[in-house]
């Protein structure tokens, strides 16, 4: 195991997780754990505090489980509205940083930021959109795709994430499971030197009505900057005359220009919704090849900010970028955990590959860079990040994938030996079961900690019984060498817990999580996640893949049946198979197609072919590692394919 990085104890002295034991009168992270656990109601009566989270009705209780565990009712009796809780910081602070076309750093206060919300807020209204409307948003993670996000929230609307990389086919399968009444998108994305026409795509998905916004790094109005303003180049060409013809744009007669859509008032008051109502419809795959669409209510953003205090120590002094979009659960995240917690968000909507990415992390003074593993191996690969000053990062986070230990040591060595924060949870768990804490030693590529507020065991391979997890059966320092492994198993969840979602809309969220999982010590049946974990002798853990048939590839979780239902149609290939394998060194997944055939055929030009059409049908980002031909696939008796048989086939 590589060398950890260790914190001093005048750093742990300022951290946000040591500040609150010690308001407790606690030392030990593993007894402040069970302790938000097991007396999860005062924990969240401390945290809505801790958070100053905004009611317009005060809760007359944490929780309700009158439906039993599986399905609690949290903060039962308010009225609140999540986007209000994102304006608490002081009004002239910072709130987003972004570039300029010119390269140059820009910045938006809360105040700025608030009242654009307020003037799409008061837009939305203006066109007969209500309170339970589900309005999307397919477009990179701007300036302007915040202040919609939080204007839809704020009419008591539904926000239905879609990834932009998506094809149409895509896109339009989860619009229709949302029944979305409109989209918000751009006309093109500028990506990489390349124009990519995003709402040519979002009218082949047949949309009912699109607001279509030019694409710039960020929209704003004549009421925020003046002509002298060096903002004001930032505006649109058809807010500044009149030759940006809407002809030029729009195809169809019901969808409407940004300037045709956006009013003057920026004075708006919240819609009051009850704290189990969606605010936001994410996607996340299945097994079965349909997208499961997973609302977040009103309370999940108090996990996500609650993760971002004590796990990634966000504090309002910070400058926190994550490559993502609201398509992904981590754009959502970002701006609940930066927001909430007073911090500031930098947004980069160009490739993160490239070295113009590191120069904007410097620039800016990011002080949280989130990543995903494949990116790192990418920027160790070529070297591209060596030549920038990335001291002001306090720390990394990775997640969306398993993490190789030597890429994560090498990302620590780009900021003088920072910490990882690993997290590794869901979209439906709001955030983290597992992660790690600044207050502890950081070994790379190790999660230190269950995520304060969550608790999991841990089910045997060989059997359903239950394994209690190690945080009290092998102390964090009772270490007999730090890399060997005591055991693995497949992690179950325990309810309640803020965050967890509690249904889906277009599947049976009882039967998925629930069905025929075993009971805990308690006689409460456990939830099922997916994820499989080993336990190291020093109580930290590793993430070793899933159990079922989804796979993250690139950071980006999809499922084994989306992507055989893409590869249909290839001559001479009778059928396929889908896998994803974990390198030896734990790093990302890679994808492995198995394909069936009779023929002797070209095994580059199949996969050319094969790769051809996930980049049409379901995401560029999804590549293939390998293609092995055989003449049939293993089955079951009732014809499912035995993955498990492929898996250990390849690595033989």
């Amino acid at each position: 195991m590589l060398q950890p990085w260790i914190p001093e104890q005048e750093f742990i002295e300022t951290t946000n997780i040591y500040q609150y034991m010690l308001s407790l009168q606690m030392t030990d992270i593993a007894v402040f754990h069970r302790w938000t656990v097991e007396h999860y109601v005062e924990f969240w009566e401390k945290m809505l505090k801790q958070l100053a989270i905004v009611f317009q009705q005060t809760p007359k209780a944490i929780c309700d489980l009158s439906l039993g565990s599986e399905n609690p009712r949290w903060l039962p009796g308010a009225k609140m509205n999540i986007s209000d809780s994102c304006f608490t910081a002081p009004s002239h602070k910072t709130a987003l940083i972004f570039q300029d076309q010119d390269k140059q750093i820009k910045t938006i206060s809360y105040s700025d930021l608030q009242k654009y919300v307020n003037r799409i807020a008061n837009s939305l209204s203006q066109q007969g959109f209500k309170p339970r409307d589900a309005i999307a948003i397919v477009m990179p993670m701007t300036v302007t795709a915040i202040a919609i996000y939080l204007a839809v929230i704020k009419i008591g609307g539904v926000v239905v994430s879609i990834a932009d990389s998506f094809s149409a086919e895509e896109i339009a399968t989860r619009l229709q499971i949302a029944n979305t009444k409109a989209v918000f998108t751009q006309d093109i994305i500028l990506r990489d030197q390349k124009e990519l026409p995003l709402y040519e795509k979002i009218v082949a998905a047949k949309t009912p009505c699109i607001i279509v916004i030019p694409s710039t790094a960020v929209i704003l109005n004549r009421a925020f900057c003046g002509e002298g303003s060096p903002a004001y180049r930032e505006i649109p060409r058809y807010a500044r005359d009149d030759s940006y013809a809407r002809d030029d744009t729009v195809q169809r007669e019901n969808d409407l220009l940004w300037e045709e859509f956006l009013v003057e008032n920026d004075q708006y008051t919240s819609y009051a919704c009850e704290p189990m109502d969606a605010c936001n419809i994410l996607f996340s795959s299945g097994t079965t090849g349909t997208p499961k669409a997973i609302p977040w209510n009103h309370t999940t953003p108090l996990k996500t900010a609650s993760d971002g205090f004590f796990h990634q120590n966000i504090q309002a002094d910070d400058i926190i970028t994550w490559p993502t979009s609201l398509g992904w659960m981590m754009g959502p995240w970002l701006i609940f955990a930066a927001m909430i917690n007073h911090a500031t968000i930098a947004l980069y909507t160009d490739v993160p590959q490239k070295p113009a990415f590191g120069k904007f992390i410097q620039d800016a003074g990011v002080t949280i860079l989130g990543v995903v593993p494949t990116l790192v191996a990418t920027w160790r690969q070529s070297h591209c990040m060596e030549a920038f000053d990335w001291q002001r990062i306090k720390l990394f986070t990775s997640t969306g994938e398993c993490s190789n230990a030597d890429d994560m040591a090498y990302l620590m060595s780009l900021a003088r030996n920072k910490p990882v924060i690993e997290y590794c949870g869901g979209t439906e768990i709001g955030g983290a079961y597992l992660s790690s804490t600044v207050i502890q030693k950081n070994y790379p590529a190790c999660f230190s900690t269950q995520a304060m507020g969550n608790d999991f065991v841990l089910l045997e391979d060989n059997a359903k019984s239950s394994v209690e997890t190690g945080s009290r059966e092998i102390p964090a320092e009772s270490m007999r060498g730090a890399g060997r492994r005591v055991f693995k198993g497949e992690v179950a969840l325990r309810s309640p817990a803020m965050g967890l979602s509690t249904e889906l809309l277009n599947a049976d969220h009882q039967k998925i999580y629930f069905e025929n999982m075993p009971m805990d010590a308690n006689d409460v049946r456990l939830r099922r996640h997916g994820d499989q974990l080993q336990q190291l002798a020093n109580g930290y853990y590793v993430v070793i893949g899933r159990v079922d048939d989804t796979m993250n590839l690139g950071g980006i979780k999809t499922s084994a049946v989306e992507i055989e239902r893409a590869l249909k149609g290839i001559d001479n290939i009778i059928e396929t198979a889908a896998i994803a394998i974990q390198p030896e060194d734990n790093g990302p997944s890679r994808l492995i197609i198995f394909a069936v055939t009779q023929e002797n055929l070209d095994k580059n030009a199949v996969k050319l072919q094969m790769q051809k059409k996930i980049n049409q049908l379901l995401n560029p980002l999804f590549k293939i590692y390998d293609v092995v031909f055989v003449k049939e696939l293993p089955k079951t008796a009732s014809n499912k394919i035995m993955r498990k048989e492929l898996k250990k086939h390849y690595v033989q």
